[in-house]
């Protein structure tokens, strides 16, 4: 496979003189827009693209040796997206896995689809991409009966040649013949037959390991530019937070004599409240900022984080209605027999990236290049053109591998501030936060209340009531709002919806959203609103089935109609070798100090308020088990199974159901965001705990077969049962029912014995 090197190496001026290529867009050094300007491609119109959504050019583009070049707007944040889209692409066109290279997140290069969230990179953004592929698959075809004077039905395609039954016939690139070509995109076109796929459904081996194994240059921490220096970033007195009138006039003065003694100090840059210290040496440029002394207002007290449930109760909010149906007030009345309600809290997290965030910026030629981890380039681009007062054609972003992320890459802080840095030294900058700066300035996931009554009304039926209070997300690149471009007043996101309409058969209900204001910075976490919401959605079903007496998988299936997941929840507890029972367990059982337990819970994840807008169809059984003096929980075993449809690659679904799995047990068991009247204090791994290698379950992994379903997002939806099943193994475990988390030893402690109380 191609290599990331070689990757960056493909913007080559050689291609711009006619060197043989189908479809030269993507040949070039430049963005279309940029190119266009200067003559060297077909005047049109890109609007506000660099790169538009409406030519195979975009995607796909055909080299004059016959490799492919194939292009998407989306990135790989290690769910192995690079290796399944190059999968699409080899069998659409009929080559080799090695002779297509994948273009990610390049600006200039790609076309702007959107943020790589929703786990809708396979479901939608490789769409367009493959109908290029077959588009200029069938153009290839129809240019090669042409040539040979052969019909269409005569021809096949294999390793890249259009031939004859008799073996005559033509490469691409001999078809190719030095033209160039452009075509709108159809897309009507005819696509490859899912039963001739050689590479799709087949496990493949990651395209993107070799290089990270060998150290190739991929990731975005080891780009190095000559003449480069390093910056680190002095922030103000609020960490973490979304500090309103006070950001961007926090500043008041700074003694640069405090780095005097700093012999390769370049600079100290100071623009309202962005200070950054530029030195020609890392280690210098860290010394400095540590070293400076800078006065700054004292920001207003931050309220009272410590109790969510009142924290989150007491914030403004705006209702917004997701479903009603029937007469729930009546359903529900308080005196009404078998009635339950809980409310559930899930607190502040942090993406926890284990390597820290890094930028790399390099003005020259009157363009803005910047070499960046984030998992949104296009509105990075955007953001870094209004915070530089340039035009779009001026910037481009080069999308390298960073740390994962999941959400917290949206905003690329680092990159940012790497161009600012670069465009007003004129030299090349990389920017790299210190630990104490992820933890404290990456925007959290946000913290969530969910509060739900419910009642079985027949047989098969449900009354249920379901608010979610979700303060928003989707903070802006902070150099935005520390140098005055952009307003830090809170902004209402609607995003609290995701899931949050339960997939059980309901005779009435009344889903609402209370849309609130952020608190802190934050931004979009794996799962989204998603997670929390079947967190509550899961756990309350549980609750339901423990007061009837009944077993936790027989009765979710009682009030479930989709065949599809109905076929995914026996699946699994078949395999998990469920035993039907009601829970809880015998806790008068424990053996070495130990109660075991077994937990359940399946949804789909759902990216909005419409049941049939979603992602893969998921399920949990759990094996837990409870140390009665500590209240650790282990988690023994997870059987977990994915309804996923067509699955490009089967070993990359394997390996994202796993990541879920363990980052969705992290999260938990052990995170959770702790606040003073400052902002956040949680600032290096020993305040914010995950979860370490040996407390790693096994996990066992079901895919169900596709049955001709199409491809649906793979990338989030594992993590969405979790919680919920994890709470339901500790009840059954204990008997206690956790209703917030995470789940640490003190909490869970502190409920057996309170439960304990409570019997005597």
């Amino acid at each position: 496979m191609h290599d990331s090197s070689e990757r960056m190496e493909l913007s080559r001026r050689s291609f711009l003189k006619g060197a043989g290529c189908l479809l030269v867009s993507f040949a070039v050094p430049v963005s279309l827009k940029r190119a266009w300007a200067a003559g060297a491609g077909p005047a049109m119109d890109a609007g506000s693209q660099l790169v538009p959504k409406d030519l195979v050019e975009s995607f796909i583009a055909i080299t004059a040796d016959g490799n492919v070049v194939a292009c998407n707007g989306h990135v790989d944040l290690g769910t192995g997206i690079r290796t399944a889209f190059t999968q699409i692409v080899a069998d659409e066109l009929y080559v080799p896995l090695e002779r297509v290279i994948m273009v990610l997140g390049d600006t200039d290069r790609t076309p702007n689809q959107g943020p790589t969230i929703a786990s809708a990179s396979i479901q939608s953004a490789s769409v367009p991409m493959r109908r290029a592929a077959a588009q200029a698959r069938q153009f290839l075809v129809t240019r090669a009966s042409q040539h040979l004077n052969v019909p269409i039905d005569r021809l096949r395609v294999k390793d890249g040649v259009v031939e004859t039954a008799e073996g005559q016939g033509l490469s691409y690139a001999e078809l190719i013949s030095g033209e160039t070509f452009s075509m709108q995109l159809n897309e009507d076109v005819p696509l490859k037959d899912p039963e001739d796929y050689a590479y799709v459904g087949k496990s493949v081996a990651r395209v993107d390991i070799p290089a990270k194994l060998t150290g190739g240059l991929i990731y975005v921490h080891d780009m190095r530019l000559p003449g480069m220096l390093h910056a680190r970033v002095v922030r103000p007195p609020y960490p973490g937070r979304d500090a309103g009138d006070m950001v961007g006039t926090s500043f008041e003065s700074l003694d640069k004599d405090s780095v005097a003694h700093i012999s390769t100090l370049v600079d100290i840059v100071v623009i309202k409240d962005f200070v950054a210290v530029v030195a020609e040496r890392e280690e210098d440029a860290i010394d400095a900022a540590r070293a400076l002394k800078i006065d700054w207002k004292a920001p207003p007290s931050l309220e009272d984080l410590s109790d969510l449930n009142h924290a989150l109760t007491s914030i403004p909010h705006e209702v917004r209605p997701l479903e009603s149906k029937g007469d729930v007030e009546a359903a529900l009345k308080e005196d009404e027999a078998g009635t339950l309600r809980a409310t559930y809290v899930w607190p502040f997290q942090m993406h926890g990236s284990i390597g820290p965030s890094c930028g790399v910026a390099e003005w020259k030629d009157d363009v803005m290049t910047v070499w960046s981890g984030s998992q949104n380039p296009h509105n990075l681009h955007s953001d870094i053109a209004n915070l530089l007062d340039l035009p779009e054609e001026q910037i481009r972003v080069v999308r390298m591998e960073a740390s994962g992320c999941y959400g917290r890459n949206c905003a690329d802080d680092a990159a940012a501030e790497a161009a600012l840095l670069a465009k007003h030294l004129g030299r090349p900058v990389r920017v790299q936060l210190m630990r104490e700066e992820e933890h404290a300035w990456e925007p959290k996931g946000t913290a969530q209340l969910m509060e739900v009554a419910g009642r079985i009304t027949g047989d098969d039926t449900l009354a249920y009531q379901f608010t979610t209070r979700y303060p928003s997300n989707g903070s802006p690149t902070l150099p935005l709002i520390l140098v005055g471009k952009e307003s830090n007043q809170p902004t209402t996101f609607e995003m609290g919806d995701r899931t949050a309409i339960p997939q059980y058969r309901c005779s009435d209900t009344r889903i609402e959203a209370l849309d609130m204001a952020p608190v802190v910075r934050a931004s979009w976490i794996r799962g989204v609103a998603a997670l929390p919401n079947v967190f509550a959605h899961e756990s309350f079903m549980d609750e339901l089935a423990a007061a009837q007496q009944a077993d936790p998988v027989e009765f979710r299936l009682r009030f479930m109609d989709d065949p599809r997941p109905i076929a995914l929840v026996k699946a699994v507890a078949e395999r998990a070798g469920w035993d039907p029972r009601p829970s809880p367990g015998n806790q008068s059982s424990a053996r070495n100090g130990l109660l075991r337990g077994r937990g359940f819970s399946q949804h789909r994840y759902v990216h909005g308020k419409f049941p049939g807008v979603g992602a893969s169809w998921c399920c949990w059984a759990v094996d837990v088990e409870v140390d009665v003096a500590s209240g650790h929980v282990r988690i023994v075993k997870v059987t977990v199974g994915q309804d996923s449809g067509l699955i490009v690659n089967p070993a990359g679904v394997i390996h994202q159901l796993h990541g879920n799995v363990i980052q969705a047990i992290s999260r938990t068991l052990k995170e959770s965001v702790s606040f003073d009247e400052r902002g956040v204090v949680d600032l290096e791994w020993g305040a914010y705990p995950i979860l370490k290698f040996p407390e790693v379950p096994e996990i066992d992994v079901i895919l169900m077969p596709a049955n001709g379903n199409p491809p649906l997002g793979a990338g989030e939806s594992a993590s969405v049962p979790g919680p919920a099943a994890i709470a339901n193994a500790i009840f059954d475990a204990t008997g206690v029912r956790l209703r917030e988390v995470p789940f640490t030893p003190e909490r869970v402690k502190a409920a057996m014995e309170a439960r304990g109380e409570d019997k005597t």
